[in-house]
């Protein structure tokens, strides 16, 4: 009995299993940039005990950064707004120290970068395949950190020009993560022109939140992004333009609370999903409580595969 239950079990998993370029993803979840932190034996612990199908590190930059003074991360009635700054010890740290630990989840990693230019993106693109990355996300919408991702990545053309010229010695899947931008599309048009190999959408949004009793911005940094259920919708409609205009997987992330708001991505056009200040909330249970309702919605609605229901509301 035991065994037909474990064999039962497996076939349900078999349902989400799906591929994102080369990865092969257990189920479709990942841990989204910024949220754990640049911790190796966290975000192990986000795959081995929390169930994610995969890993996005923190966001690295050139140089070490210590990011802006508190307060940098402030609670809302619709999410968070934060301004941490893109904190992190710098690339080659985090290479040498926390990748390896973090690659003994067995899961792949998706190394996020946040460079200025195209040299500093393309050092540290190089040392992350190099030392086992199994993916790259360009971080291009951080809206609150001059001359890093929003700045670059509300540029088409220079989008377009940084990943041609990644791809020339980047043979692991590189994803362009866009954010909430007028061009929105057109960047994704010139990332996929260019041979990116997903699109991840959203960031957060910029924001920000004033102290009525001190008449001052509360934020250190006074601007911040912000997150959580209120860009959900938002989120939403940008995958669901997308879907209509590039052929390459789309990562849908933007205030994933539950297994439902997950599957409104998948119908939007997500191939998986990324969840982040939910873990706040919920820890990183919230894997496995998505994880199971995706199974229980896909078997209740007579589905195979997670594949089945991918852009399904485009159908009429």
């Amino acid at each position: 009995m035991m065994k037909y239950l474990i064999l039962l079990d497996g076939v349900k998993m078999l349902k989400l299993m799906i591929n994102i370029s080369s990865l092969k993803l257990r189920n479709p979840t990942m841990l989204a940039s910024g949220i754990i932190g640049v911790s190796g034996s966290l975000l192990k612990k986000v795959a081995l005990e929390g169930g994610a199908g995969a890993i996005v590190t923190k966001s690295l930059t050139y140089k070490p950064r210590n990011g802006y003074q508190n307060p940098v991360i402030i609670g809302t009635k619709c999410g968070f707004i934060n301004a941490i700054g893109l904190a992190n010890q710098g690339y080659e740290e985090f290479l040498k120290e926390e990748l390896p630990i973090a690659k003994e989840s067995n899961v792949p990693i998706i190394v996020s970068l946040a460079g200025e230019n195209l040299n500093e993106f393309k050092e540290m693109a190089l040392e992350a395949q190099k030392r086992g990355a199994d993916a790259i996300e360009l971080n291009l919408s951080c809206p609150h950190v001059e001359k890093h991702g929003f700045e670059i990545g509300n540029d088409p053309e220079l989008v377009y020009n940084i990943i041609k010229e990644l791809k020339k010695e980047i043979k692991i899947p590189i994803f362009a993560k866009i954010g909430l931008m007028d061009n929105l599309k057109d960047v994704a048009i010139m990332a996929e022109k260019a041979g990116a190999d997903a699109i991840t959408a959203i960031n957060t949004i910029k924001a920000m939140a004033i102290n009525i009793h001190s008449f001052k911005p509360i934020l250190s940094n006074i601007f911040g992004g912000l997150s959580g259920p209120a860009i959900h919708p938002i989120a939403i409609r940008c995958v669901y333009e997308l879907y209509e205009t590039v052929k390459i997987p789309i990562i849908g992330v933007g205030g994933i609370e539950n297994w439902i708001d997950a599957i409104e991505f998948f119908l939007a056009g997500a191939s998986a999903i990324q969840i982040g200040s939910a873990i706040a909330i919920k820890g990183i249970e919230i894997f496995k409580e998505i994880v199971n309702g995706l199974k229980e919605y896909l078997e209740k609605n007579g589905f195979e595969k997670i594949d089945e229901i991918i852009g399904l509301a485009h159908k009429k």
